[in-house]
């Protein structure tokens, strides 16, 4: 004992004075006799050559296996408690790099903290100190040189963690209140499929609402604002000051560099302009908006970072509006009304090179508006000094209020919410009728097919047309004013010039390529092979003409609609797409799915079916400006989750050779089965992810919820999800199953369109 002491002071210098329990500690060692120090060293020695081989076996692993990521799986927690080597020792005073690895040998006069401890260090103990040991990044900031401190748990309970994580039964009464809260829902929903429908042409029989909000009037700039002209002070009258700061907060845009956008909104400014504005101000050049636009950036960065008391004022605020002005009393149900807000005035942008771009839009009036209620309903009251343009009664419509705005001389509505009754029976009808269709497309193929070969020239031009609606899912198109709207056109209206006739192409005859600005000024181009009469018939009418001339030119989409509803009461051209949509849907679900299949898999599948629609219809949209950066990140999540599951397996591995040595403990196997959840839970979100980023990079281009809402009928998706057992909440969010409640309601796992 008093050579072990020398040597302690040798080594760390004055020894420590001893305690009266640690010299009684060392006492009762002492008379212990040779045996517990024999069995100690046994002991000890043992440990070193498990610990050794552990070593050995976690430096291959670590050499196939890169660092963890700061995220890491959720049952690591758990995993990591497991101590499957000897603690390495961070490098201090006592310890020198050639040391590393080696067991600590405790001095015997070294004060221990709690319980005195046998040779046998207890799993417990283990179990504690796992998660400094097994921590990779530790190990590898050692192996660098970095030294690496450890806080104690302590400190982390001086800084809780804010977001407690929920026990299972508060995970569970979660689960039940809001299964109780959707029941409610549901027992309050009004189930207007289910009640008889009025006789033709009737709407409703009662109607009250309290009319459209109107946008607050606008207020004169502060006074540090100012607009120059000429490198001047101007102060303007309040119109036209409000028509400046319109084109000052689109300063930042490429519209306001387009020729047809500013001499658009020069010409509206001025006639909102007094007659010495105008005479002043007559080059949109000098003009300088400079303070306009950066009083309008500062307003849009101080919403940004508004404060959380802020955002709830003006939720409170929006909340109101809401439920004085957006329902209504509908048949004595209390229905939400859609956009019952009217828009404030601007500068009208349109879609593409739109030659009324930069126009004003009036701010409307209630002078301008037409109400629509029952006659024995509360007629609602316009704002003060104003009055209604009229107030009708009319229950054959299903609009609230109505307007026309100033620009394209077009007709605004308020309507309804698409979960309302009027807009689900409307969609019911129309997915009615094309499931009508079903049964007698292969008659008016036919028949079309015949007509090809006609004599009357119409009724060629409208055979071929029909040809291309049904085949391409076109639109039939719509007559325009030349110069008033987007140069877009549908099949009826196509030119010459749209299409582009090719006897061969890419090893196929008789190909037609497309090329046009269709719907919202979407590029419709395609090449597809038609059969050779159609060819023919396409030379024949292309004949003798210029590029500018209509294709058909004795053919419209009022003609066009008159003769399918003829064939079939309600039928229409866009009838014949969303026939083509659904019935597309169904086929590509029936070969893409499998009962098999993991959920993300049978979704993947669904995505895959919905986008072939999509592309028949031609929904493309541009790709989202952050969709390179979304996608290297969910990459990155993948390398790091693969990475994990690689760890995940290599810690699995070592786990069942330390089953395999001591067998018949049963806190070991406890370890492998959490090991193999942690390796499954691993492999599940590496899959999930894939499968998403598969999923992101088909539909880049592609727009989905277009068709999903529009062309496509929500029964078959219901029935696939009852047949698939797929959540309909996967399909649909919450606003899309309001909309298509009838359908969720009335539709079995058996359904076909």
């Amino acid at each position: 004992m008093g050579g072990e002491k020398n040597v302690g002071q040798a080594k760390g210098g004055k020894a420590k004075a001893k305690t009266p329990r640690q010299r009684l500690s060392d006492k009762e060692g002492a008379s212990g006799g040779d045996s517990p120090r024999k069995s100690t060293k046994a002991n000890k020695e043992r440990t070193e050559a498990t610990a050794k081989s552990q070593r050995a076996e976690k430096v291959k692993v670590q050499k196939k296996v890169k660092a963890f990521k700061t995220e890491s799986v959720e049952s690591f927690d758990d995993d990591v408690r497991f101590n499957l080597a000897v603690k390495e020792e961070p490098e201090d005073g006592d310890f020198v790099p050639e040391k590393r690895g080696k067991k600590r040998k405790r001095p015997e006069d070294e004060p221990m903290e709690g319980p005195s401890c046998s040779s046998a260090t207890p799993t417990l103990n283990r179990k504690l100190n796992e998660k400094d040991e097994a921590d990779p990044r530790t190990e590898k900031n050692t192996k660098e040189g970095i030294k690496i401190e450890k806080k104690p748990r302590k400190e982390e309970a001086e800084h809780p963690v804010t977001t407690k994580k929920k026990s299972k039964e508060e995970i569970e009464a979660a689960k039940a209140l809001k299964i109780k809260k959707r029941e409610e829902e549901e027992q309050q929903r009004w189930r207007w499929w289910e009640e008889d429908k009025y006789e033709d042409g009737i709407k409703w029989k009662f109607l009250e609402h309290r009319g459209p909000f109107f946008p607050p009037e606008y207020q004169h700039l502060p006074d540090n604002v100012n607009f120059y002209y000429n490198g001047k002070v101007v102060k303007l009258g309040l119109a036209a000051e409000e028509v400046a700061l319109f084109f000052a907060q689109m300063l930042d845009h490429e519209y306001t560099t387009k020729d047809v956008f500013r001499n658009n909104f020069f010409k509206d400014w001025r006639k909102e302009m007094t007659l010495e504005e105008r005479v002043l101000i007559s080059d949109l050049n000098k003009c300088d908006f400079r303070e306009l636009h950066t009083m309008h950036k500062e307003k849009v960065e101080a919403r940004k970072v508004m404060s959380k008391e802020e955002k709830l004022v003006m939720k409170g605020t929006n909340q109101k509006i809401v439920e004085e002005y957006g329902f209504c009393i509908l048949d004595h149900h209390r229905e939400r009304i859609g956009n019952f807000k009217i828009e404030p005035p601007g500068l009208f942008r349109g879609r593409g090179e739109h030659p009324k771009q930069g126009m004003l839009k009036k701010r409307i009036q209630p002078e301008d508006v037409i109400i629509n209620c029952a006659k024995k309903s509360c007629i609602p009251e316009p704002p003060a000094g104003h009055h209604w343009k009229e107030v009708r009664h009319d229950n054959t419509v299903t609009w609230l209020a109505s307007w026309t705005e100033n620009v394209q001389g077009s007709c605004k509505y308020v309507m309804l919410n698409p979960s309302s009754k009027l807009k689900g029976e409307k969609d019911w009808e129309k997915y009615e009728v094309a499931r009508r269709l079903k049964s007698c497309v292969n008659g008016i193929r036919q028949q079309y097919q015949q007509d090809i070969k006609s004599k009357q020239m119409e009724t060629r031009q409208r055979a071929v047309a029909l040809y291309f609606i049904d085949k391409l899912a076109l639109r039939a198109g719509n007559e325009k004013e030349e110069g008033e709207t987007a140069d877009t056109v549908g099949c009826c209206s196509l030119r010459v010039e749209h299409i582009t006739l090719h006897d061969l192409l890419e090893d196929k005859d008789c190909v037609v390529e497309f090329d046009f600005l269709g719907k919202d000024c979407i590029r419709y181009y395609n090449k597809v092979p038609v059969t050779k009469r159609v060819f023919k018939n396409l030379k024949l009418f292309m004949k003798n003409k210029e590029p500018g001339d209509d294709l058909f030119d004795r053919l419209n989409t009022c003609l066009l609609n008159k003769h399918l509803s003829s064939l079939l009461p309600g039928l229409t051209a866009k009838v014949f797409r969303t026939f083509n949509a659904s019935i597309t849907l169904q086929e590509q679900l029936q070969q893409l799915s499998n009962m098999t299949d993991n959920p993300a898999e049978k979704l993947l599948s669904y995505n895959r079916a919905n986008r072939a629609v999509a592309v028949l219809c031609n929904h493309q949209r541009v790709p989202p400006k952050t969709f390179d950066q979304s996608m290297a990140n969910l990459q990155s999540k993948i390398d790091g989750r693969r990475e994990q599951l690689a760890l995940a397996k290599s810690e699995l591995k070592l786990a069942k050779k330390e089953v395999k040595a001591h067998s018949s403990d049963s806190k070991l196997q406890a370890v492998v089965e959490r090991k193999k959840k942690a390796v499954q839970r691993c492999e599940e979100q590496l899959m999930k992810m894939e499968v998403q980023a598969t999923n992101r990079e088909e539909n880049k281009q592609i727009a989905l919820g277009t068709s999903k809402l529009n062309y496509l009928d929500p029964r078959i998706s219901v029935a696939w999800c009852k047949n698939m057992e797929v959540p309909l909440d996967k399909i649909y969010n919450k606003s899309q199953r309001d909309k298509f409640a009838w359908a969720v309601d009335m539709t079995g796992a058996d359904f076909i369109f």
